[in-house]
């Protein structure tokens, strides 16, 4: 888990850390080539992260027990965590407009919540990988492109808000258990 969290996170990192670097291999390799082996060693370390965490499942160390106030919290946290995930992709919605990064944002709130709610060392060191991750590239995106505060429109803040919450409906109560082995309540 721990070599397929370097991979996925740090990959996602070179923007943080190395974008002059980033630059120029854009423009040695190309775009196109650049984005190939970008999604590769991404897609490689998101495949050893999830085997990796399926095995901590198999004999988890256990280093606190959360109560259960804190699991309805993260139930309620995925709402605003979804509507933000669907708010990167609908264009002109006043969340992007108002949060510029709304994706990342969506990450914080999906990694703190699950910390709350999951005591297993294998838990705490995932999502507390992608909880500093995602604040470390929200703190830089808004470096480099600060957010517009301009308003958007109406329709696509609605559209936004309905798809959030058809999507967290869907994963609450299929998907989660489904992908995941888990059920949500």
């Amino acid at each position: 888990m721990i070599i397929g969290l370097v991979l996925f996170l740090g990959v996602h990192s070179v923007r943080i850390f190395a974008e002059p670097w980033r630059q120029v291999r854009i423009q040695r390799l190309g775009e196109p080539a650049w984005k190939g082996i970008y999604s590769l060693v991404a897609l490689a370390g998101l495949v050893l992260t999830i085997w990796g965490y399926g095995q901590t499942r198999l004999d988890p160390v256990f280093v606190w027990n959360p109560p259960m106030a804190l699991r309805h919290l993260t139930v309620l946290l995925m709402i605003p965590a979804l509507i933000l995930l669907v708010a990167a992709y609908v264009p002109g919605n006043a969340i992007k407009a108002r949060l510029g990064h709304p994706m990342m944002l969506s990450v914080k709130v999906w990694a703190l919540a699950h910390l709350l709610s999951n005591g297993r060392l294998g838990d705490i060191v995932l999502f507390a990988a992608f909880l500093v991750w995602a604040i470390m590239a929200f703190r830089a995106a808004r470096r480099r492109e600060p957010a517009s505060g301009a308003g958007g429109r109406s329709s696509a803040t609605i559209t936004t808000v309905v798809v959030g919450l058809v999507a967290y409906g869907l994963f609450a109560a299929f998907l989660h258990p489904w992908l995941i082995g888990v059920p949500v309540m």
